[in-house]
């Protein structure tokens, strides 16, 4: 089965040439693993750079003590077929340990594999014992995009891992979607670290030094502030200003980008195109037209979406699905 894996599934993304380090974001990672956290939930948007952050911590921890190793798995839709997600996380293991799970994969090959708690049970039997060679070690098992991941024979299987890792493995999960798990009772019990979109926004000093990386110009501190209100420090927007700032240059002499900046906005094409692609149009029918015809409102509450809708009270679900998919809105409260 090893020679049907797409391998760069497997593959931690290298560093980014236009990286703005995170140390708060970083140390605040450190601090899960010292804690024992079993799970590592990096959960926002489309464009904040959950994948960036997490492959940026784990290359700088394999160069610290205690070491910390990594098996990676890149998610896609067809990882929602039970025996090929638990190959793939046998494979990522074997990054770490060449030997672990080799006589679980034939089984996993077969027309009649056996049940996943079977496999997965044996998998954490042997990483467990390859483990206690070294206990200073710690150990992460990164699924990468985990918004692809709908089957729920997959989430059981997931649940599973991370309700029987061995000590010192940690299950860190980036996604755009909030996975179905049980999430409040990890938080409730210490043993969750998460991180969220309002935690991976750039701050101001952030803004500053990107865009001063990424096109060597000097830019106002007002022009700075504004632009990190307007964006709301979405890294993506800011990579799409700095392509567009880019392109200019290439086609004029520019002594100033201020006037790009004053006129980059969410109406922008390369916005627009940006989010219809990676966003809108992977949604159902019903969330467009819910995002449509309410976007003329400033505040979105259930009851002025029901009536606005004229719709027999759906606009509550509809809301909390935005939320939980990290859609569009932001919540002003805590309330639901």
């Amino acid at each position: 089965m090893a020679d049907r894996f797409l391998t760069t599934k497997l593959y931690i993304p290298p560093s980014r040439p236009d990286l703005i380090p995170r140390a708060q974001l970083m140390s605040y990672l450190d601090d899960g693993l010292a804690l024992g956290r079993k799970l590592m939930l990096v959960s926002a948007p489309v464009g904040f750079g959950k994948t960036t952050l997490i492959s940026e911590w784990v290359h700088y921890r394999a160069e610290s003590f205690p070491p910390c190793r990594c098996a990676w798995v890149t998610l896609d839709q067809g990882d929602n077929h039970l025996p090929r997600f638990i190959a793939y996380v046998v494979a990522a293991c074997q990054k770490i340990y060449d030997d672990v799970g080799r006589d679980l994969l034939p089984a996993l090959q077969s027309p009649q594999s056996p049940p996943a708690e079977v496999v997965l049970t044996e998998l954490l039997n042997e990483i467990a014992a390859l483990g206690r060679g070294d206990p200073r070690a710690h150990y992460l098992l990164v699924l990468d995009d985990y918004q692809e991941i709908t089957a729920p024979a997959v989430h059981e299987a997931v649940l599973f891992l991370l309700e029987q890792l061995p000590i010192h493995w940690h299950l860190v999960l980036t996604t755009r979607v909030d996975p179905p798990l049980p999430v409040a009772r990890l938080r409730a019990r210490s043993q969750l670290t998460e991180i969220r979109a309002a935690d991976l926004r750039f701050s101001v000093a952030e803004v500053t030094s990107y865009l001063h990386h990424v096109t060597g110009l000097g830019y106002s501190q007002a022009d700075i502030a504004a632009l990190t209100v307007r964006t709301e420090g979405w890294i993506a927007g800011l990579q799409l200003l700095g392509l567009l700032i880019q392109e200019t240059m290439r086609r004029q002499s520019i002594d100033s980008p201020a006037q790009i900046i004053r006129n980059f906005t969410g109406a922008h094409r390369y916005i627009i195109d940006y989010l219809t692609d990676e966003v809108l149009d992977q949604q159902p029918a019903v969330l467009r037209n819910f995002l449509l015809r309410t976007s003329l409102l400033e505040r979105l509450t259930a009851a002025l979406c029901d009536e606005m809708l004229e719709s027999a009270q759906r606009s509550q679900a509809l809301l909390e699905e935005l939320e939980t998919h990290n859609l569009f809105i932001t919540p002003l409260d805590e309330q639901r």
